[in-house]
C-alpha cells in the first residue's frame, strides 16, 4: 500500500482550511488556532504510548491513525506539504 489515503486525507485538510465548512472537525480545530492543534497532538501521542504499553493491537492502530492525522492538520496549518515530509524520509533512508 502507497502513501495514496494519506495524500487524500492531507487534501481533504489543506480544503477545509482554504474553505471552511460548518460542524467540519477539521475546519473547527484549525479555526481555535496552532495551540488546540498543538495540545491534539501531544494527547494522541500520550493515548498512542498509552496503547503501546498495553499491547491492544487494534488500539495502537487507531491511536497512530489519530496522531498521523493530527500532525497533517499541523503541517497544513503551518504551509508545509506532505510531499516535503515525504522527500525528507526518502533522504533519510538513502
Amino acid at each position: 500500500m502507497g502513501t495514496e489515503v494519506l495524500d487524500e486525507v492531507f487534501a481533504v485538510v489543506e480544503d477545509r482550511m482554504k474553505n471552511p465548512r460548518q460542524g467540519s472537525y477539521v475546519s473547527g480545530l484549525l479555526a481555535k488556532g496552532e495551540g488546540a492543534i498543538l495540545e491534539k497532538i501531544d494527547e494522541e501521542a500520550r493515548e498512542l504510548i498509552g496503547a503501546s504499553e498495553g499491547g491492544d493491537r487494534q488500539e495502537i492502530v487507531h491511536e497512530a491513525a489519530d496522531l498521523i492525522f493530527h500532525t497533517m492538520v499541523l503541517l497544513a496549518a503551518k504551509g508545509v506539504k506532505l510531499e516535503e515530509v515525504m522527500e525528507e524520509l526518502k533522504r533519510r533512508r538513502r
